[in-house]
């Protein structure tokens, strides 16, 4: 049986990598799904092949730094579905590679308003519909950056412990009111993002860097976060489940 059937979802970030990937498996799992993206393009590729997959799903374009795309967009899913079970906050950014005292503050700025402020703004509005259905499940994406140093990437490291502990405090608020939230840490996956960017010498470094000697899977993030937000984890709430290979465990 389905382990999503009839729940309505939404996914940020969702036009490529690990976004993309999640969106589609919980529309496999019988979710319908709000894709969200600030690349129209790549967003709506991902509707249709949620439709051609026999899915459902529609499109939303939201910049996860705006407080008010993050209101609409869970308007837009109310208005289409009459409610919303589920959430995966995944939009976020990489930002420079500089040292901190360094720190271009533009960039800095961004980089917080993506990461972190993009997942308040998404949990606040999804917690309030959220409440009003009776509960739901809240997915957001961290890093295994979320636990330990990203040398170079300061404004990155702080916004994802940031996150960590922001779904570490709406879990605690809102678990009498069936509201479960979770993070989920990826280690380094091979999005297009990073297969674009790197060369197979430079990937191959990556790789050695944990245990199991290779990259992730988006697919293999999609698989945890689907657990999270499925009934099957009734009882998971606060955790940061870090997937990863064995990066943070040496």
């Amino acid at each position: 049986m389905s382990q999503l059937k009839d729940k309505v979802a939404i996914v940020t970030g969702a036009g490529s990598g690990i976004g993309k990937a999640i969106a589609m498996l919980y529309a496999r799992e019988g979710a319908k799904v709000v894709v969200s993206d600030i690349n129209e393009e790549n967003g709506n590729k991902v509707v249709e092949a949620i439709k051609n997959d026999g899915g459902e799903a529609f499109f939303v374009k939201a910049d996860t730094s705006s407080a008010q795309d993050n209101e609409n967009l869970v308007r837009a899913t109310v208005e289409k579905y009459g409610r919303l079970d589920i959430s995966c906050n995944n939009a976020g950014i990489g930002g420079p590679a500089q040292l901190t005292g360094e720190y271009d503050l533009e960039q800095w700025n961004k980089v917080i308003n993506v990461n972190l402020n993009g997942v308040f703004y998404g949990c606040r509005y999804q917690l309030q519909q959220m409440v009003k259905n009776g509960g739901g499940s809240i997915v957001n994406i961290a890093s295994v950056h979320g636990t330990v140093a990203a040398p170079m990437s300061s404004a990155y490291t702080a916004t994802k412990h940031a996150v960590v502990g922001l779904s570490k405090n709406i879990a605690v608020e809102y678990a009498t009111q069936n509201i479960r939230c979770n993070a989920v840490g990826p280690g380094y996956i091979l999005t297009p993002l990073l297969e674009d960017n790197l060369n197979n010498e430079m990937r191959d470094a990556i790789a050695a860097k944990s245990p199991m000697n290779r990259l992730g899977t988006p697919s293999e993030i999609a698989e945890l976060v689907l657990f999270l937000s499925s009934d099957k984890a009734s009882f998971v709430t606060g955790s940061y489940l870090i997937a990863d290979g064995g990066y943070t465990a040496v």
